[in-house]
């Protein structure tokens, strides 16, 4: 019998990660097909896929949205897709990954070369494996957002003690916003050092990290240090590549040669060239959203809340969500209430709506639409993802409108967010949320369009025990 493996990521680690994991495993047993799938959460690898796994493997499935380590794949068969691919269309996949034919270059032996040839290697590999922008961009994202929320979290815990107690040196107040701001100061330099990190690996780390720091440190923001980390980690690619040296030299080139010049490069851009006019194009927005006026701080709010729900996880939702975690440190916290709200919405929605209705959902469906509203309450959006999949032209557009009209009311209302996560749990903390009970208005309002529409688009099921 034929064995597949089978890797998922996406950049939270939180819901498409094992979503797709579970839905591969779950068509595979209904093919009666060996599977083994790799996780890479926000927990880090689990079920790691051995040498003598891939080396027997027929295929592997590669369902991700970051770098999955695609490296060590060489000369095996690979379906390369997103998360959300495998959440859709798993049977799919595992019958493309059934029919690839082996490559005649792919060898069932791992070669046995030295052990330092052999990393460089495989390091080699896995880079030029790498591609698309949106991915490296995701891989920054995905190393950020802990710190964001370790950071955003802590400093809400600050609130506790009353909104300006951190002023009083000393105090416990003043401690957890010290290690908040801390953690939030880190926000662009890991992003700019994880996106050059995906595209170039370990020589890029240096130079994007620096690229990063230099990027707060001037005032640049998340805009600077985006470009920082891109500037950074095709440098260093490209010096890797490209750059020849005497074998003598050969094994300083990625720890010494290639971060110094790279960072000689960047460092030099951005503070005689990047670091000004990205400086000027962030006080300008922050100033632009600090002073815009209400209609425009509705409408922002409906266009941030409509991409929460677009993709529900997928690269227009993590957009949204990357700007609002950024604005936080720019002490902007209107849009990360409205991202917030927004991306609340639709698993809450769709779970009311299996509530209330009997017949528009089967036994399954009602269900998942408990694990929505947890999942809901707890801010993942990709709780509303297996209804989406199941019928995606009446639930994306219910859940788009809904979270539209969430994300505009909560700018409408005036609520801030200083935490970039944590769903209803956050606002339990006193002040982490302005205006808490308009706020709570504003998401049981989006969510109950969602369910609405969603009831008068939706035909009625009938029951299994009926078609029995």
């Amino acid at each position: 019998m034929k064995k597949l493996l089978a890797v998922t990521a996406c950049p939270t680690g939180i819901a498409h990660t094992y979503m797709a994991a579970e839905a591969l495993q779950k068509a595979a047993k209904e093919k009666n097909v060996s599977i083994k799938v790799e996780t890479r959460g926000s927990v880090g690898v689990e079920n790691r896929l051995s040498e003598e796994e891939i080396a027997e493997a027929h295929a592997i499935i590669v369902a991700a949205d970051m770098d999955a380590d695609e490296g060590r794949f060489k000369g095996k068969p690979v379906v390369r897709v997103g998360a959300g691919a495998a959440i859709k269309d798993p049977g799919g996949l595992i019958d493309r990954a059934l029919a690839m034919k082996p490559s005649e270059n792919a060898s069932l032996e791992r070669p046995k070369t030295d052990y330092v040839e052999n990393v460089q290697k495989i390091k080699s590999e896995r880079s030029a494996d790498r591609t698309g922008p949106y991915k490296h961009l995701m891989s920054g994202v995905s190393f950020m957002i802990p710190v964001v929320v370790a950071g955003g979290l802590t400093i809400a815990c600050s609130f506790l003690f009353g909104i300006y107690a951190f002023k009083q040196t000393g105090t416990l107040a003043w401690g957890l916003k010290t290690i908040g701001d801390s953690a939030m100061g880190l926000m662009v330099t890991v992003l700019s050092g994880y996106i050059a990190f995906s595209i170039a690996d370990r020589p890029g780390l240096a130079p994007g990290l620096i690229g990063g720091a230099l990027s707060s440190t001037l005032g640049a923001g998340f805009l600077g240090g985006i470009f920082s980390g891109f500037l950074a980690g095709y440098l260093a690619k490209f010096l890797k590549d490209k750059m020849r040296l005497p074998k003598s030299l050969e094994s300083l080139k990625p720890i010494l040669i290639i971060p110094f010049l790279s960072t000689l490069v960047v460092g030099l851009m951005m503070v005689f060239v990047i670091g000004t006019p990205f400086s000027m194009l962030m006080n300008a927005l922050v100033a632009w959203l600090k002073n815009m006026g209400t209609v425009n701080a509705i409408l922002l709010g409906v266009i941030m809340g409509a991409m929460m729900a677009t993709d529900m996880g997928g690269p227009i939702n993590k957009a949204a969500y990357t700007v609002g975690t950024a604005l936080i440190a720019s002490s902007v916290y209107a849009p990360m209430a409205a991202v917030m709200a927004a991306g609340m919405t639709p698993p809450i929605g769709l779970a009311i709506a299996t509530f209330a209705s009997k017949k528009k959902f089967n036994r399954e469906e009602k269900e998942a639409g408990k694990a929505a509203l947890v999942l809901g309450l707890s801010f993942i959006t990709e709780g509303a993802i297996p209804f989406a999949a199941a019928d995606p032209f009446r639930v994306i557009p219910s859940c788009v409108v809904g979270s539209a009209i969430a994300g505009g009311l909560s700018e409408a209302f005036g609520c801030l967010l200083r935490a970039p996560h944590g769903g209803l749990f956050v606002m339990l903390i006193p002040n982490a949320v302005s205006n808490v009970f308009l706020y709570l208005i504003a998401i049981l309002i989006g969510s109950a369009v969602t369910a609405l529409m969603v009831l008068a688009l939706k035909r009625d099921k009938v029951s299994e025990e009926k078609i029995k």
